[in-house]
């Protein structure tokens, strides 16, 4: 077995590829239009790491997506968490639950998906502003 992908429909496919790709980090590895299906699927990976996709579906068809705590969480490790959630609130993401251990934070991607965040090994020394963040809204 092999694992392939995760897919997550999204409403509106600019503001989310803003998030996952201009915000997150994540590269755009191929796209499907397909006008006659009404949908366009794009592929998204986090550099390097072709084989773990994320596939991103748009339907032209406007639909109310819910359900996000339903689906659970997408999950990426990254070098410094405390730079990379700085880096995100400087763009203007919410940091749902703020990295007060230095190992683990939550997001939110435009369409309500959350997205764990880790730090690559292990924990970093607790420290100020994020050790007494409190949570905001769910995660």
């Amino acid at each position: 077995m092999k694992y392939l992908h995760t897919m997550v429909r999204v409403s509106d496919l600019e503001a989310s590829m803003d998030f996952y790709c201009n915000k997150l980090g994540l590269v755009e590895a191929r796209r499907f239009d397909n006008p006659e299906g009404r949908f366009t699927i794009v592929m998204l990976a986090a550099p390097g790491q072709p084989e773990a996709e994320l596939e991103l579906t748009y339907n032209y068809d406007p639909e109310e997506l819910s359900g996000d705590r339903n689906f659970g969480h997408l999950a990426y490790a990254v070098d410094n968490i405390y730079e990379f959630c700085q880096k995100l609130m400087d763009q203007g993401v919410t940091i749902n639950r703020p990295p007060r251990d230095g190992r683990m934070a939550f997001i939110k991607s435009p369409d309500g998906i959350s997205i764990e965040l880790l730090h690559t090994d292990g924990s970093l020394p607790v420290q100020e502003p994020w050790a007494s963040m409190e949570n905001i809204g769910s995660w």
